[in-house]
């Protein structure tokens, strides 16, 4: 028999999560020099990692030869502390996307659904998909705007996750706690909300959902230290919510699912306030450098809120493959169901005039 004929029927068909191609890469495909490169695909911050968590790594390398604490104690207190909840209430992920599976092997299998938008963070369909169960996408409203009466309208009930996104990913849009807060007091009980609050800390007043935790509202939400921290490489994330839905997501939890080092420099970045808020601010004039440049070109955009533009070009994959000729690494998002457009990650202000120059010149062919 084949591998094939011996793997589970449902592996065959999976969906795979493909990132944005390194510097490295695109440098060795295209013959460039990588110090020519400027990547502007992976929302990654263009400040580097957070001094305070970079200085923690290091020393935490010196004990490498040690297990990590596999409760993550230090961090879930830190965490506890700063969002006035309790130790209990905190899962401690390789990232928010490994937190996306454990909720999969806790809520989901054959025959459960779950809503998201169409054009929402691809790994939601693909971890719907992985438990066997129904991925039930409604299209975004005007502007590409989430439509959340829309996602509540989706629901059955053989439906058990709601995710969303704010700011959401490609788009950049952010929905009201007004709009969030509705959405959650609508659901049935059946139904969890997966809030995805990767890009929060890129908003001055994010909304805030631990008072519906505090209700006893089923919503669980997701953040990561890959975005405003700058730790993407080190991997680590947190869940938080009601003590008794976190209690289910940490049987599912490996032991030791997140590494020492990135652990020690996660705990020590919650205190690096005065970089966020630096790159909080750099951030904003980057979105507004793109808006601008964006508008001189004459192209549409989706005013973003996260660290990233969603940019109408036409023929997506041709401009990304342009830019990526001349050096300027973006993402295409034709597998989000958007073919025309791009997503552009804010950089420094020289990368983002370099990219304006570069698109300036691939959208002239």
């Amino acid at each position: 028999m084949t591998f094939a004929e011996l793997a589970n029927p449902g592996i065959l068909t999976q969906p795979v999560y493909e990132p944005g191609k390194p510097i490295e890469t695109v440098a060795r495909e295209l013959g460039l020099d990588p110090a020519g490169i400027i990547k502007l695909a992976s929302n990654e911050n263009p400040r580097g990692p957070s001094p305070r968590g970079l200085a923690a790594a290091q020393r935490a390398l010196a004990e490498a030869h040690l297990y990590p604490d596999g409760g993550y104690y230090a961090l879930r207190q830190k965490l506890a502390a700063r969002l006035g909840l309790g130790l209990e209430q905190f899962v401690i992920g390789d990232g928010s996307n490994e937190l996306l599976e454990l909720l999969g092997h806790a809520f989901l299998s054959p025959g459960k659904e779950c809503v998201m938008h169409r054009s929402a963070f691809v790994v939601y369909k693909l971890v719907t998909l992985m438990f066997g169960a129904t991925p039930v996408e409604v299209p975004l409203g005007p502007g590409l705007r989430q439509d959340l009466p829309a996602l509540l309208a989706a629901v059955t009930p053989r439906t058990r996750l709601v995710f969303l996104a704010s700011p959401a990913n490609p788009t950049g849009v952010a929905s009201s706690a007004e709009e969030i807060s509705a959405l959650v007091r609508a659901l049935p009980p059946h139904v969890i909300l997966v809030m995805d609050e990767a890009y929060a800390e890129y908003l001055e007043n994010p909304p805030d959902l631990r008072p519906l935790i505090a209700e006893g509202r089923k919503v669980v939400c997701l953040r990561t230290f890959s975005k405003i921290y700058g730790l993407a490489a080190l991997r680590i994330g947190y869940g938080y919510a009601a003590a008794e839905l976190i209690a289910i997501v940490q049987r599912a939890r490996q032991p030791f699912n997140v590494n020492a080092i990135a652990a020690a420099a996660a705990t020590a970045a919650l205190d690096d306030e005065e970089f966020v808020a630096d790159c909080r601010r750099e951030n904003f004039a980057g979105l507004a450098q793109l808006a601008a440049g964006f508008q001189a070109l004459g192209l549409e955009f989706v005013p973003g809120h996260g660290n990233f533009q969603l940019v109408k070009v036409g023929d997506g994959l041709a401009v990304f493959d342009a830019l990526q000729r001349r050096g300027v690494i973006t993402r295409p998002v034709k597998g989000y169901g958007l073919p025309e457009w791009l997503r552009v990650t804010v950089g420094t202000p020289a990368q983002n005039t370099r990219l304006l120059a570069e698109l300036a010149a691939a959208v002239s062919r």
